[in-house]
């Protein structure tokens, strides 16, 4: 059996076991990526364009990006890692699963206060707020705080305005940044921190207030090929991630994206 046929029957694994539940099908697609949770509304768009303009067949599996990160290194076949999080991405390439060469910074975002209501009405918030006043009995909706970078720049956020240790009891910890949004969403937590692009696909939030950009580490999304992936398909789609069509949607979608992309 070829390298190639051997990564195509072990992503068909992945796609019916690990990525059950996510955009995947339970079949072997040209490209299978992996991609922190807040791309899905942005990359769910950019891959069916190409998979329409092409006739190949793109797989995305959306998560935290530690948890992505560490399938990668337990042996899950992605062709493409595309991760919140610098830390995670320098964690793969340390332990030289990725193509160091291919590595670029792909997006930005920023960081928001949510509350359940789409006119939820913003707020001055800074180190005066009492945001744990606010919450009362109630939660502050995050991801998990130690481990998913949504999770981390928010209590890095918190701890540099000197609201964290008032808040951290009364913190409610998702797997990633949209489960984050969903609480909020559906009302089981009044307020939560998510990436402003989060924000703005959910009609039952509001941004109350924006997180000063000073407040946390730069919000950077790189996205490198995988190590082992086979196929010209797969380095096919990356190029066209910084292509000029996916940075229309990644900017439609509220994220930002660094002067030079869009133009190949």
């Amino acid at each position: 059996m070829s390298a190639r046929s051997i990564r195509r029957l072990a992503r068909s694994l992945v796609l019916a076991g690990l990525l059950l539940g996510s955009a995947a099908s339970a079949h072997a697609e040209d490209v299978l990526v992996f991609a922190a949770a807040s791309l899905k509304t942005a990359l769910d768009r950019i891959a069916t364009d190409w998979e329409q303009a092409t006739g190949h067949t793109v797989a995305v599996s959306y998560a935290g990006s530690s948890q992505l990160a560490r399938q990668i290194v337990q042996g899950a076949p992605a062709d493409i890692y595309i991760s919140a999080s610098t830390d995670w991405m320098d964690y793969l390439q340390k332990a030289s699963l990725i193509e160091d060469a291919t590595r670029i910074d792909l997006l930005s975002n920023s960081l928001v206060l949510i509350a359940h209501g789409a006119q939820a009405e913003a707020i001055s918030f800074g180190p005066d707020t009492d945001l744990a006043g606010m919450l009362g009995d109630e939660r502050l909706a995050m991801a998990m705080v130690d481990s998913v970078p949504a999770g981390i720049y928010g209590k890095m956020a918190l701890t540099q305005l000197g609201l964290w240790d008032e808040v951290a009891p009364k913190v409610a910890q998702t797997d990633n940044v949209r489960a984050a949004l969903a609480l909020v969403s559906s009302g089981e937590a009044p307020y939560g921190i998510v990436y402003a692009t989060d924000a703005l696909v959910d009609e039952n939030v509001g941004i109350i207030a924006s997180f000063p950009a000073t407040s946390h580490a730069p919000i950077v999304y790189p996205a490198a090929m995988v190590h082992g992936s086979v196929g010209p398909e797969a380095r096919g789609f990356f190029a066209a991630l910084s292509g000029a069509d996916a940075e229309a949607v990644f900017r439609q979608n509220g994220f930002l994206v660094p002067t030079g992309h869009g133009d190949g």
